[in-house]
């Protein structure tokens, strides 16, 4: 299955957006990994959570795709928007992002989450381990997340904004 640097190949906006978005998602996922580490019971939880409320949006910044890009949209436009939303499946494009948004999210990766709760209480092995399935799931989503955003990108034929720059 191609990532999303891959599906957004033949337009440098798109790629971009993408880019910046990793950096981010790399960011977030190195401090999902280490608070997996900490053995309190649901501090890893509540800090992935806690980061994915974070991360989605300014995904979707990186995409024009937040609420308030998406309100500056001629109707006609926001209305292609919407309707490849749908045909995407994305419950995170488009929207205010709440809890229950990030629990729908994080039900995607459920078996990983429990995974790492029990690793981590295996002492040194075990934290290495639940430190790897943290970083893997949040990278797991963020990914799946920005391919989402380049569907929506593509299908609506959105002109991506060009926040910043790329490395």
């Amino acid at each position: 299955m191609p990532n999303a640097l891959h599906m957004a190949s033949e337009d440098a906006a798109l790629q971009a957006a993408v880019k910046r978005s990793r950096k981010l998602l790399n960011k977030r996922a190195i401090v999902a990994a280490v608070a997996s580490t900490v053995p309190v019971p649901g501090l890893d939880w509540a800090v992935d959570a806690a980061l994915l409320s974070r991360l989605i949006p300014e995904i979707n910044k990186e995409f024009g795709l937040t609420p308030q890009q998406l309100d500056q949209l001629n109707p006609k436009k926001r209305e292609q928007v919407q309707k490849a939303v749908t045909v995407v499946g994305s419950v995170l494009i488009g929207k205010l992002i709440s809890r229950d948004l990030v629990i729908k999210a994080a039900a995607r990766i459920g078996k990983r989450l429990t995974t790492k709760q029990l690793a981590k209480y295996v002492p040194f092995a075990g934290q290495l381990v639940a430190a790897a399935v943290g970083y893997a799931a949040i990278r797991y989503l963020g990914e799946e997340h920005m391919k989402d955003c380049v569907r929506v990108a593509r299908e609506a034929q959105l002109e991506v904004p060009l926040l910043g720059y790329a490395a």
